[in-house]
């Protein structure tokens, strides 16, 4: 029945977004999606699609007080992520089966038409047949926990390779890790603990579909639903660990749970070193993020700040209406929880409560915190799906677009575009951060 609500609630607000906008002309004509891959910056040519660049969304704007880009990256701030932490996740990662470096697209023919120098769009979609930048994190923290555990127990820390292998198969089963998700963190927690070879229990709150349920199922894991919202699917994940004896591996971070969150982060800087390689020297002048409880966003903007200091980009956040905990809390100058059902189809970022270990960064490192209305996202995902003019096309989830959405219609506004110093000199990095992990979902939003 929970699931039947939960579908029920993501066709509520298509259907809503269908009838207010029309679905735009009523186009539901489906876009072959062409996935190339390459480990460099690619400006595609090929035939020019019929796209125009109509896109419609409500932005609102907060500028950061405390924030400035000639403040030094704090050692407070690096004991919860900073570039030297990450050389041995990034040396573990690219060890598992199936590594490749993610694609970095320039959109040449957005750019040109919203008057940029760059659009740069970091494509996810293909990460470890996850189809999300969350199967480096979750999974990384995964093998870490059973390292420490292991540690504990016998007196040796294996490494990677001994965990792959099966050297510790049976003293690994006796493991169970566990944490609650909105879909792609889950996914990759159990992802790692089938990998690895140790129990996994996940907690989905009453608004993730059944497909992104289903998918975590299949890698072994036990999912189990609540009633709730996704906050509240973190305190009960949590109480049942302690009553169990689990592993939490959780995203987020609160009191009396902080080290394991900074693993998880350390595995998303595999992506974040790809894009400084590829992008061969230059460093953009804003980077847009989604939100959500700001784990990502610290990752991004964290590594970035201590590798580049004073050169480092401008750093935007964008969150959903009804799921703005960032901006609220930024607003409030403290962390605030955002009260309510957070329903919003930017699944993966409906939540209410700021990460605690990401404020540390967030808090002076983010300089704008920008909030974006629902019909932004299936009109880009739609332009993505067919490719805009010459440029590649993409696979994009609901959860992966408000940044590019965001920035789009900052570019299209004279005020919001001199609030956040955007012009035709501006070099915009964004990050695709998932696919289609929805596939149903995908494709009653995209056609």
């Amino acid at each position: 029945m929970a699931a039947l609500k939960s579908q029920s609630r993501a066709r509520t607000l298509l259907s809503n977004l269908i009838s207010e906008q029309d679905w735009l002309c009523g186009s539901f004509r489906g876009a072959a999606i062409a996935l190339k891959r390459s480990l460099s910056i690619l400006p595609i040519v090929k035939k020019a699609s019929t796209a125009m660049l109509d896109l419609t969304g409500r932005l609102t704007h907060f500028a950061n007080p405390k924030a400035d880009t000639k403040l030094a990256y704090s050692q407070s701030q690096k004991d919860v992520l900073c570039v030297a932490a990450s050389v041995d996740a990034i040396r573990d990662i690219k060890t598992w089966p199936g590594y490749a470096v993610t694609p970095l697209y320039s959109f040449e023919s957005l750019a040109a038409d919203v008057d940029l120098a760059r659009i740069w769009y970091k494509d996810e979609s293909s990460r470890f047949d996850l189809k999300s930048f969350k199967a480096l994190g979750g999974a990384y923290a995964v093998a870490r926990q059973l390292q420490l555990a292991l540690e504990q127990k016998m007196g040796i820390r294996p490494d990677i390779a001994d965990l792959l292998n099966g050297s510790w198969k049976t003293e690994v089963a006796e493991i169970v890790v566990s944490c609650a998700t909105d879909g792609n963190h889950g996914r990759s927690v159990a992802w790692g603990a089938q990998m690895f070879g140790c129990g996994c229990v996940i907690y989905v709150h009453r608004d993730v579909t059944e497909g992104r349920k289903q998918a975590m199922e299949a890698y072994d894991a036990e999912v189990i639903r609540i009633s709730g919202n996704y906050d509240e699917s973190v305190r009960q994940a949590d109480a049942d660990a302690k009553a169990h004896g689990r592993i939490i591996v959780s995203d987020t971070s609160y009191e009396g749970y902080m080290e394991i969150p900074k693993d998880v982060a350390l595995g998303y800087t595999v992506m974040l070193a790809e894009i400084v390689e590829q992008l061969d020297g230059e460093i953009p002048t804003h980077v847009f993020i989604q939100g959500g409880v700001g784990g990502l966003a610290a990752a991004v903007f964290g590594y970035f700040w201590d590798l580049w200091g004073e050169k480092r980009p401008r750093f935007v956040v964008v969150e959903p209406e009804k799921a703005n905990c960032l901006q609220q809390s930024a607003r409030a100058g403290k962390p605030v929880v955002v009260e309510g059902d957070l329903e919003t189809l930017m699944a993966g970022l409906a939540c209410g409560e700021v990460s605690l270990l990401a404020w540390k960064i967030l808090e002076t490192g983010a300089d704008d915190f920008m909030t974006l209305s629902e019909d932004a996202i299936p009109l880009t995902m739609r332009m993505l799906a067919k490719g805009y003019r010459h440029d590649q096309a993409v696979e994009a989830g609901e959860s992966g677009v408000p940044g590019l959405a965001a920035a789009i219609r900052a570019r299209q506004s004279g005020e919001f575009s001199a609030a956040l110093g955007l012009d035709r000199d501006s070099t915009v990095l964004v990050l695709g951060t998932e696919g289609a992990t929805d596939p149903e979902l995908y494709q009653q939003l995209v056609g």
